[in-house]
């Protein structure tokens, strides 16, 4: 999907921008000249994974963006007002809130420690409410406000719950923060929408779990990235409350092929979907 130009000044605070479907987002943003505010914890090189925020930094301004690199721990409440305070300070407002940060650990009750319970549920559903109710004031000055929780469409399905009822219920709280803040500021003009992957995406986090074989079944972050931008671009008064897929919102705005966004285009037919969406009739969206 090719940049128009619209984001061009405006302010994004991204958390979890660093790496992966963060960054990918910020580097979009970026090219059509977008304030991006990298709200995330990675200040040091990490053993294995790519990427701090401060060389997500320097990518952000090769590719035409501004950037500022914040430390932020979402679950700290005092480093999240820090970095939105530093953020208007340097860009003057806040236009567009992007929750992607997110911890995982797909097990089941017996074995979900309680720390592992707690860090879930602080940085899915704690953290996206923290991190919209400290950018709310600023995003409701904005013209065309937007917040995006990258978190599914609620399931209710027992099979999304039996293997993982933590992880479920911390996603779903980030879902959940969708439907209350879309309603509640819906006539203040403050889109609050949801955006999930119908595919898996391969990220170097997801490598470092699963192993580089699930490339041959996944697709790029960019798919996520062009998503996103399509919904930035669009009215907040008009499109607010959904629950998007990402390949869904790029054939509506005219993206036909969806090919190119496969890691490997030529197994576009053994795409695997992802978690929280049930069968999906993958071959009229590749």
């Amino acid at each position: 999907m090719k940049n128009t130009g619209k984001l061009k000044g405006k302010t994004v605070f991204i958390t979890g921008a660093s790496r992966g479907i963060g960054k990918a987002i910020a580097l979009k943003a970026a090219r059509d000249g977008a304030n991006i505010v990298i709200a995330a914890k990675t200040s040091e090189a990490h053993s294995k994974l790519p990427g701090t925020i401060y060389t997500a930094a320097e990518e952000i301004e090769r590719a035409g963006g501004r950037a500022l690199p914040c430390i932020v721990d979402v679950r700290d409440e005092r480093q999240v007002q820090k970095a939105v305070e530093a953020a208007v300070a340097k860009f003057g407002g806040i236009d567009i809130v992007v929750n992607n940060a997110s911890a995982i650990s797909i097990t089941g009750t017996l074995g979900t420690e309680m720390k592992r319970y707690d860090l879930m549920q602080t940085v899915n559903a704690r953290g996206t409410f923290l991190v919209s109710k400290t950018c709310l004031p600023y995003l409701l000055l904005s013209e065309n406000p937007h917040i995006l929780n990258l978190a599914p469409p609620l399931n209710l399905s027992p099979k999304w719950f039996a293997n993982h009822t933590a992880y479920t219920i911390a996603k779903y709280g980030m879902s959940m923060c969708v439907l209350g803040m879309a309603e509640e500021f819906r006539s203040q003009g403050v889109a609050v929408n949801a955006l999930w992957p119908r595919t898996t995406i391969h990220t170097a986090a997801v490598e470092m779990l699963s192993g580089p074989e699930g490339a041959l079944y996944s697709r790029k972050p960019e798919i996520m990235a062009d998503a996103a931008y399509a919904i930035f671009c669009r009215d907040s008064r008009e499109y607010t409350g959904n629950f998007f897929l990402d390949d869904e919102v790029l054939l509506d705005v005219g993206v036909k092929d969806l090919a190119k966004y496969a890691c490997y285009p030529e197994n576009i037919h053994q795409l695997a979907t992802d978690i929280f969406l049930d069968e999906a009739d993958l071959s009229a969206k590749l």
